[in-house]
C-alpha cells in the first residue's frame, strides 16, 4: 500500500514539486556549506518514464554528487519520486562561452570480469569466466582519450607511438613501454591507446590494470592454489596493458609468472604495453630475463609538460568546466606549477571550489590564495613583490592603484617601469608574473619598461640615484 501511495504522488504533483522536496531533504541532512556547493548549483530538466534529467553547471560539481552524495540521492528518490532505480541523467555545462552541454548518465563501477557472478577486482580470474570479448571488463578509463590528450614537445613520440600501435596491435612496437615522472600523462596516454584498439578491433581483448592489482591477484592465486587458472586467464588477452610496472620491484614470485604470461603473449603476437616512473634499466629488484624483455619493443620517455603544453592543457579544463578565467592567470598558474599535470587540474578545481563558495570571481587574489597548497612561488625570494610596490610607492609618493591603474601620465609610467625593473632584478618572477602583479599588464609591457629603464640608467645620473635609495630601503 505504501509503495502505491508513492506511485499516486509522483501523478498527482508535477516533477518540479518533487525535486523541491528532494532539495529539502537535502537540506535538512547536510551542512548548509555541502548543500550551497552542490546541490545550490543543481537543476532539474525532466522527469519522465523513470528517467531524471539534472542541470549542473560542470563535471565538477556532478563528480562531487556522485561520490559523496549518491547514496543520499537514491533515499531521496525512492522517497518522493517513489523509485530507488530512477536512471539518472546530467547535463552537464562543457563550453560556457558557447553555451553547450553533454549529457552523461550515471554508471556503477564495474568488477574485472563480468560473469554470472560478480566478483571483486582482487579475486583471481578464472579463464572459464570469460570466453567472450563482451564478458570482459577492459578496466579502461572512457575520459583517458586520445581526443583530449593534448600533445606537445614532451609527449610526441609516445603518442605517435601510440596511436601506431592502436592501428596495427603486436605489428609495429611489442612490447611498448611509456615512462616520465608521476602526473605527466602515461596512464592516460596507455588508456587512451587501450580505448582506440577497442574501437578499430572490436573483438580484441583489451585489459588495463596496475601492477599493484596484477601482484594481489596472483597472491590470492596462491593462497587459493589457482595460479594455474590465473596465469590462463591472462594467457587469454590479446592486448595487456600494465601499468606502474616499478611495483614489480622485488617480488620475485610475480615477477616469474609474469614473465610466463609475457612469453607467452609475445609469442602470439599479442601486444603488452607497460609503464612505469622510470627506465627500466633504473627499475632496481627487477630479474634480468624480464628486463631483457621489457627493452625488445620501444622505449617512449614522457617528459615534464612544457609551459606551452601547461597552458594548452589549463585551457582545455577551463573550457571543459565552463569557467571564465584571464589569460593573465592561466600563463601565472603556468609559470609555477610545472611538475604535474595532476597539479594542473588540482589547481583548476581549487579555484572553482573556492569561486562557488565563496561566489567571487577567479583573478589573482583568489589564485595567490590557493597556489600556496600547490607550489611554491617565487620560492627563491627574499624580496616579495608586494614590498617592492610598498617601496617604490613610498618613493615617489604613488598610491598603488595608480601604480596597477591604466593611468599612462609620465610620472605614473615612469613608476610603474622602475617597479617592474626592481622586480626583475630582486626576485626570480618571468616577466609575465611581474606583468600580473603590476596591473595585469603583457610580457611585452614589462618587457618594454625593463629596456626603457636600462637605457635611463646608461645616460640619466637622477635615475641611478633613485633606483640606489629603493634598494638601500628594500635591504632594511
Amino acid at each position: 500500500m505504501k509503495e502505491f501511495s508513492n506511485q499516486l504522488n509522483v501523478m498527482e504533483q508535477s516533477p518540479q514539486i518533487l525535486w523541491e522536496k528532494c532539495l529539502d531533504f537535502f537540506r535538512s541532512n547536510i551542512t548548509p556549506e555541502k548543500f550551497n556547493v552542490t546541490f545550490g548549483y543543481t537543476t532539474l530538466e525532466s522527469y519522465s518514464n523513470g528517467k531524471l534529467i539534472l542541470n549542473v553547471p560542470s563535471s565538477f560539481i556532478r563528480d562531487m554528487l556522485e561520490k559523496d552524495f549518491q547514496p543520499l540521492m537514491r533515499a531521496s528518490f525512492k522517497k518522493y519520486f517513489g523509485d530507488e532505480n530512477v536512471k539518472l541523467y546530467y547535463r552537464i555545462l562543457v563550453d560556457k562561452t558557447n553555451n553547450k552541454t553533454t549529457i552523461e548518465s550515471q554508471e556503477a563501477p564495474k568488477p574485472i570480469i563480468n560473469g554470472t557472478q560478480e566478483r571483486p577486482a582482487n579475486v583471481t580470474p578464472d579463464e572459464l569466466m570469460a570466453t567472450a570479448v563482451d564478458d570482459l571488463d577492459s578496466q579502461l578509463k572512457p575520459e583517458y582519450n586520445f581526443e583530449n590528450y593534448l600533445e606537445g614537445e614532451s609527449n610526441r613520440l609516445a603518442r605517435s607511438v601510440g596511436e601506431a600501435i592502436a592501428k596495427t596491435p603486436s605489428r609495429t612496437f611489442n612490447p611498448f613501454f611509456v615512462f616520465g615522472p608521476s602526473g605527466c600523462g602515461k596512464t592516460h596516454l596507455i588508456n587512451a591507446v587501450g580505448l582506440r584498439i577497442k574501437d578499430l578491433h572490436p573483438r580484441l581483448r583489451v585489459l588495463y590494470l596496475s601492477a599493484h592489482l596484477f601482484t594481489v591477484q596472483y597472491t590470492d592465486a596462491v593462497r587459493n592454489n589457482k595460479v594455474n587458472d590465473f596465469i590462463g586467464f591472462y594467457q587469454t588477452i590479446d592486448v595487456l596493458i600494465l601499468d606502474d610496472i616499478q611495483e614489480l620491484s622485488g617480488k620475485t614470485g610475480t615477477q616469474n609468472t609474469f614473465f610466463h604470461i609475457f612469453n607467452h603473449l609475445q609469442m602470439n603476437n599479442k601486444q603488452i604495453i607497460l609503464a612505469a616512473d622510470r627506465p627500466p634499466m633504473a627499475i632496481e629488484g627487477l630479474e634480468d630475463r624480464l628486463l631483457t624483455r621489457f627493452k625488445w619493443g620501444l622505449q617512449a620517455e614522457i617528459e615534464k609538460p612544457t609551459k606551452s603544453l601547461r597552458c594548452s592543457i589549463l585551457n582545455a579544463k577551463v573550457q571543459k568546466e565552463g569557467l571564465s578565467i584571464p589569460e593573465s592567470v592561466i600563463n601565472y598558474i603556468s609559470e609555477n606549477i610545472d611538475e604535474s599535470v595532476r597539479d594542473l587540474e588540482g589547481i583548476i578545481n581549487s579555484l572553482l571550489a573556492f569561486s562557488i563558495v565563496y561566489k567571487c570571481e577567479i583573478n589573482m587574489k583568489l589564485v595567490n590564495k590557493v597556489m600556496p597548497r600547490f607550489a611554491e612561488v617565487n620560492k627563491k625570494e627574499s624580496i616579495s613583490i608586494d614590498k617592492i610596490k610598498e617601496v617604490v610607492c613610498n618613493h615617489f609618493n604613488v598610491t598603488e592603484d595608480d601604480l596597477c591603474s591604466r593611468n599612462r601620465q609620465a610620472k605614473i609610467a615612469y613608476v610603474r617601469q622602475m617597479a617592474m625593473y626592481v622586480a626583475s632584478k630582486h626576485t626570480s618572477m618571468s616577466n609575465v608574473q611581474i606583468g600580473v602583479n603590476l596591473g595585469n599588464r603583457n610580457h611585452a609591457t614589462v618587457l618594454h619598461a625593463l629596456n626603457q629603464v636600462k637605457n635611463l640608467l646608461d645616460v640619466d645620473e637622477q635615475t641611478r640615484q633613485e633606483l640606489k635609495m629603493i634598494e638601500d630601503e628594500l635591504a632594511n
